[in-house]
């Protein structure tokens, strides 16, 4: 009896004990992708050489130094003439649409408001419709503040033009009812057409529209006697056009996060977007389906008059010509070229990659710290960006019918030769959101449908991920793009980052490659790659360490800065510390704040600073030196770039 007591006992203690063990599985089954995202976020594979002496540990450091021959140019976008303070009685209100993505809204913007100044104009807050026109937006924000901060916008433009967020009531009904003329600018309209065509309506109707969809609606290469205009583009760039706070808050904590431990990290922008690669025919370098896409686009570009170019184009022989972008595996060896170890911390910036994870893969196996915001944020965290979203329409999440096998097979047949991805498979309902991606119509149609609801609100999503990544790259101890100045014709993100880098520390390290050269470099040792010859490492090295300095300035003057001022905001919207002066002297209260913050670093840290460069000198001259005597790229011996 006793013995048939315990056994219940023992088997009604097994039974909560396995119904525990269930809900503890079920809590971690739960929990386990924000606990693997948080192992992520938080570890990074450290280098244990990092704190040894020597040659290494010399050059590793010297990789994220200060470019010293630019510490003499300092952000100065002041006025420096007559600047009157704008009066209240203006010659009427400005209101606008601004089309396009991030860096093309962020362009226009500043544009806009340089125009206002120009007609003395008041400037109603412009309208983003990439938020605006995408549905289930939270109506916590309103356009331009889904991505900015309207009340820093107003304040710091306040003494150079007048900003109210709304037109009048009475002028707002008039709009509605179009009754005020509409005008669409060209990004090359000058300061003249606005004075001779804009102002006069202006002038009678007291309110004109624009519409801006080339990613600007000013010239970018102004007179002399503009040059206050342009101070003024900076002004708006550089310090009116604060993020909201929230995104600010998360961008600051990706970048706390990155450099836990104190390291430093290098952002990548690899700079893969589907309009750029269609326009300057890269679709070889890609496979399967993303060249078909590729090409779907060019084709829709020169049907539309956007480009005038043949369809089928050699893109190998575009990208020898310095036309097609830096794949991320050129860049990773190029990273390794110039010796940054393979724990090196590098972020992935842009919100959209084209071709997905398979074209991160040999970059991620060089550099296994490689990590984007998905990885450095929790899912909630993101998610909080969006506000209230209200929901999709229910017509997007309902079933589509099936196809039969016969109607599958036959438009199988008809496709032709191309590589498609097998069709879905006809045993199962297949739902919208399954097909919602921007690849998902190739398995079915000819022919891009229009956008979706969920296209839509993934467009404005991608706002506030290029926002995060603009803060991260901004703050990045180095920043390499891998497709600035495409040809487009239109700002682009590396280019906008690369000058504001420029403007706010110009003596950051921001890379600015020559994508021919390093196109013919490649090609010289294509065979050897991953173990190229020592006077390759030189020749890479030199090339990029030069990039830093006076010959990447100079390139990016004459390729970025006739299409987007804010790419090369400079000599207009900087000065230089000179202790003989000059025209573009600093103030002396820039120099005295400078100096202030020099003398306030240890002498220790002096005196090593003082030794490494010591060392490095001796480092490069001793590299330049074997790059001299060394044979050609066909003689010399290979080497391995982590010697």
């Amino acid at each position: 009896m006793i013995m048939r007591s315990k056994f219940k006992w023992l088997l009604l203690g097994g039974l909560i004990l396995s119904f525990l063990s269930l809900l503890v599985h079920m809590f971690l089954a739960n929990t386990s992708v924000e606990l693997v995202q948080y192992s992520v976020m938080t570890h990074f594979i450290e280098d244990l050489n990092i704190d040894v002496v020597g040659k290494q540990g010399i050059r590793s450091k010297r990789l994220w130094e200060k470019v010293r021959p630019l510490e003499v140019l300092q952000p100065y976008a002041n006025p420096r003439s007559k600047y009157p303070v704008p009066v209240e009685q203006s010659n009427g209100f400005i209101y606008a649409k601004i089309f396009g993505e991030f860096e093309k809204i962020r362009s226009s913007i500043c544009d806009l408001v340089a125009i206002s100044r120009l007609l003395n104009a008041t400037l109603v807050i412009p309208e983003i419709q990439e938020s605006t026109s995408s549905k289930g937006i939270s109506s916590e924000f309103k356009s331009f503040s889904y991505l900015y901060n309207e009340e820093q916008f107003i304040t710091s433009l306040k003494n150079d033009i007048i900003i109210v967020k709304n037109l009048p009531p009475n002028l707002k009904e008039a709009r509605r009812s179009k009754e005020f003329s509409t005008f669409k600018p060209k990004k090359s309209a000058s300061p003249d057409y606005y004075i001779k065509e804009v102002l006069p309506e202006l002038k009678k109707s007291k309110v004109i529209g624009l519409v801006i969809m080339d990613g600007g609606c000013l010239q970018p290469i102004l007179s002399s006697k503009f040059v206050e205009y342009q101070r003024l583009r900076c002004r708006v760039a550089f310090h009116a056009l604060h993020f909201r706070p929230d995104i600010l808050a998360l961008a600051h904590l990706m970048v706390k996060r990155l450099r836990a431990s104190g390291q430093p990290y290098l952002a990548y922008h690899p700079g893969l977007v589907r309009d750029s690669l269609a326009r300057k025919g890269c679709a070889e370098l890609f496979q399967d389906v993303h060249t078909e896409l590729i090409q779907y686009r060019r084709a829709q570009m020169i049907k539309q008059k956007i480009i005038r170019d043949e369809l089928s184009v050699d893109s190998y022989v575009r990208k020898v010509n310095g036309s097609c972008p830096l794949m991320p595996e050129e860049a990773g060896l190029l990273f390794r070229a110039m010796g940054y170890p393979p724990t090196t911390r590098i972020y992935l910036a842009g919100s959209e990659t084209f071709g997905g994870q398979r074209v991160m893969i040999p970059l991620r196996a060089m550099y296994t710290n490689l990590v984007d915001r998905s990885n450095l944020c929790h899912r909630h965290e993101l998610i909080k960006l969006f506000g209230n979203e209200g929901p999709l329409p229910s017509s997007s999440l309902n079933p589509i019918p099936t196809k039969t096998p016969r109607e599958l097979r036959k438009e199988w047949d008809q496709a032709g030769p191309r590589p498609r991805p097998l069709p879905p498979p006809p045993g199962r309902p297949i739902y919208q959101h399954e097909k919602e991606g921007w690849y998902g119509w190739v398995a079915e149609k000819d022919s891009e449908p229009d956008p979706s609801p969920i296209d839509l609100r993934d467009r404005a999503h991608r706002l506030l991920w290029d926002a995060l990544d603009y803060v991260v790259s901004i703050e990045a101890d180095a920043f390499f793009p891998g497709f600035n100045n495409d040809g487009s014709g239109f700002p682009d993100f590396s280019s906008l980052v690369m000058g504001h880098r420029l403007y706010e520390l110009a003596s950051a390290r921001t890379y600015r490659p020559d994508r021919k050269f390093v196109a013919n470099l490649f090609n010289s040792t294509q065979d050897h790659l991953y173990y190229p010859k020592r006077s390759w490492i030189l020749a890479a090295r030199k090339h990029l360490n030069d990039s830093l300095r006076e010959e990447g300035l100079k390139r990016q003057l004459t390729q970025s800065k006739p299409l987007s001022f804010l790419s090369h905001p400079i000599p207009e919207c900087s000065c230089t510390i000179s202790k003989t002066g000059g025209q573009n002297a600093c103030p002396k209260w820039i120099e005295a704040s400078l100096a202030k913050l020099q003398e306030s670093t240890s002498v220790n840290e002096n005196e090593q600073v003082d030794d490494n460069d010591e060392t490095d000198e001796l480092i490069d001259s001793e590299d330049e030196n074997k790059a001299k005597d060394s044979p050609s790229l066909e003689e010399d011996v290979e080497m391995d770039p982590d010697d």
